[in-house]
């Protein structure tokens, strides 16, 4: 750890506000505890989450750092007492609580994954927080199964592109909701197999009829507001909708009728306070489920721009407007 730099460059969050908060400043190297690694960071995602933290509306958990940023990928650089499973050298991609928009980034071993074959490092920096999001949500809270059917809202959103991938290479039917032609088109040629521009058609009515009256099997929704009533009636019998979101409002005047007489089951989750241990059982389905998947090209990230670290306030600028798939910060080192 002797050759390390005392200083990094990091991102604050000066106060609770618009994208014009987020600012460079100069912040302690973090050393690594007791299982970790420390990653000298060449790239983090920009995820909604962060957004709601800059808003003040999203703190950290208790211990975490106050830096948002909830992706890396970088190359291992130190290990604290008792991390064996990475070496200094070795590329990884990790999910952290906090400190991602940062130079240097510390996470426990178990939450951190080598890099797949084929990614660039900036690719890999749009994995961890869409990818863990999806495989907990959709496959272990949704159950889907092979031959069944998934609803994704935000299709276009890295989390969809990511939802519509993954669901297509396990076996499943998948419709997407988004906002515009182009992103209907962009989600199609991931593999969705009927994108439903919601500004101009009826979603309950377009999978009605995509699946014979039945309904879908699995609803992934990050919208809420009159979302959750329209879901309801989507969804087929002993259908499951997975919440991760409420973008439109988390106070929703319901009928819960449908929810009884069809059976379904609402559940949702957040993935950023879940414990250590937890992450790790998801990095481990990951990297013997997925991660093979990805090295054949199967599965990819879907990148939609890069800003330099310093740009953070432009990168989230980006997020707040018309995109498609991931951003990402870059350090340059």
């Amino acid at each position: 750890m002797t050759d390390l730099p005392a200083t990094m460059i990091a991102i604050e969050i000066r106060e609770p506000g618009g994208p014009e908060v987020l600012v460079p400043a100069t912040r302690p190297v973090p050393m690594p505890g007791q299982g970790e690694v420390l990653i000298r960071v060449s790239a983090a995602g920009v995820n909604r989450p962060d957004v709601l933290q800059r808003l003040g509306n999203y703190a950290p958990p208790p211990g975490a750092s106050d830096i948002p940023g909830l992706e890396i990928a970088g190359t291992v650089v130190a290990a604290g007492p008792g991390s064996a499973r990475f070496a200094p050298g070795d590329s990884v991609c990790a999910l952290v609580p906090g400190g991602g928009y940062a130079q240097y980034c510390v996470v426990h071993e178990t939450n951190a994954l080598p890099v797949p074959s084929g990614l660039t490092m900036s690719e890999a920096a749009g994995i961890p927080e869409t990818f863990f999001t999806v495989w907990t949500n959709v496959f272990d809270r949704g159950g889907l199964k092979p031959g069944e059917s998934l609803l994704v809202h935000g299709g276009a959103s890295g989390i969809g592109t990511t939802a519509i991938q993954l669901a297509k290479a396990f076996g499943a039917t998948v419709f997407i909701t988004a906002g515009s032609a182009e992103k209907c088109a962009a989600c199609e040629a991931l593999g969705a197999d009927l994108a439903i521009d919601y500004k101009t058609a009826d979603f309950v009515e377009a999978v009605k009829q995509a699946t014979g009256k039945k309904g879908v099997d699995v609803i992934l929704d990050m919208v809420g507001g009159d979302y959750v009533a329209r879901n309801y009636h989507a969804a087929a019998e002993d259908g499951r909708i997975v919440q991760i979101a409420f973008l439109r409002g988390a106070n929703p005047t319901v009928d819960l009728n449908p929810l009884m007489r069809k059976r379904l089951t609402h559940t949702g989750s957040t993935l950023r306070p879940r414990p250590v241990a937890f992450k790790a059982e998801i990095a481990r389905a990951l990297e013997e489920k997925v991660w093979p998947l990805i090295a054949a090209g199967t599965v990819k990230p879907v990148m939609d721009s890069v800003f330099p670290l310093e740009k953070a306030s432009e990168a989230h600028a980006a997020l707040d407007a018309d995109h498609t798939g991931k951003i990402v910060l870059e350090t340059g080192l």
